[in-house]
């Protein structure tokens, strides 16, 4: 009987975690590639933000991105060179960039990477008729992630894509756990996909 608790729990956090991907937004996706001539054969890869040399990039925030990244692509056949990085088959990129949306629809003059601090830089308060007993609205994050795949003997870009999310601020989605997760997960559904086309992923 002493497992049975433990079953419980872990039942329930599965219940939690599924419940928090479906309340997750849609997120918008847009590769480009010329894999129709050049097919991509998946390779060896090291995957690194790309600003290495920021104080932040050894954040937790970064290692979780990557560690989202690096899931996708060797679930779509790459393989993390993890003996010797730099000889690596491809070197793949990706930049992270959050903005605030206020309440009131404008963007925030401020976009921050991953490690850097988010704000609200609009009151977001509004009158409409009556009496609102719910609050004034919640402002959005806005999270975007654009990533670069490139072989490292060239530099040749063979692939990229950006996928981008908004998020009530304080909501599960706007997490950058969870962001990450389903930021990574929707770039690479269907890799390499349609090159220049947008798509919304559920």
């Amino acid at each position: 009987m002493a497992a049975f608790p433990s079953i419980v729990t872990g039942a329930l956090a599965a219940l939690l975690l599924t419940g928090c991907a479906a309340m997750t937004p849609p997120v918008d996706v847009t590769r480009f590639h010329n894999a129709e001539i050049a097919p991509i054969i998946p390779g060896s890869v090291h995957i690194q933000p790309n600003f290495p040399d920021q104080d932040d990039s050894r954040s937790i925030e970064y290692m979780t991105y990557s560690a989202a990244l690096l899931r996708e692509l060797q679930r779509v056949g790459f393989t993390e060179a993890r003996d010797n990085p730099d000889n690596s088959e491809y070197v793949v990129r990706y930049t992270i960039d959050r903005a605030v949306l206020t309440a009131g629809g404008t963007r925030s003059p401020v976009s921050v990477g991953v490690g850097g601090s988010t704000g609200s830089y609009g009151s977001g308060v509004g009158l409409g008729i009556g009496i609102n007993l719910s609050g004034p609205p919640k402002d959005r994050i806005a999270t975007e992630l654009s990533v670069r795949i490139a072989h490292r003997a060239n530099g040749n870009v063979v692939w990229e894509g950006r996928a981008s999310i908004e998020a009530k601020q304080g909501s599960p989605a706007s997490q950058p756990g969870l962001a990450a997760s389903k930021l990574a997960e929707a770039l690479f559904k269907d890799f390499p996909g349609v090159s220049g086309t947008t798509i919304t992923v559920p």
